[in-house]
């Protein structure tokens, strides 16, 4: 297939397919014609790579998936350096999480203390 018909099938843009070319993550075949030239499987590769950047994944991150894939194991985080970067997602997913609950607990110090009406003052047994 060309690449405006693997953009469409892959919901992208002709511009992102030769982006991921330049970044070696996708295969630059050419045919006979000049043109680039794509089949099922990098229609796969590039539905890896969404999958991916949809959870948070950066481009570079979604390297090893891609590697795997054409190293020829049917999915592309069945290799250890995919399961490396799994791992180091979670811990910053981890990190992310705990910082979170920090500024959500902070807040809800905060929201506490104004919604608590003050307290009344008295002075020599008199309210003021």
């Amino acid at each position: 297939m060309r690449i405006g018909e693997l953009a469409a099938r892959a919901g992208t843009t002709t511009r992102t397919l030769r982006y991921y070319e330049a970044r070696g993550l996708l295969p630059a075949r050419r045919g006979g014609n000049g043109y680039r030239t794509y089949d099922e499987s990098d229609l796969k590769l590039l539905r890896q790579i969404r999958t991916l950047q949809d959870f948070g994944f950066d481009l570079e991150e979604t390297r090893p998936f891609v590697e795997c894939l054409r190293a020829g194991h049917p999915e592309g985080d069945s290799c250890p350096a995919s399961l490396a970067v799994y791992r180091r997602k979670l811990d910053e997913l981890d990190a992310l999480i705990g910082e979170l609950q920090a500024v959500r607990a902070e807040i809800g110090v905060r929201l506490a203390a104004v919604e608590e009406p003050p307290p009344m003052c008295e002075l020599g047994g008199q309210e003021l």
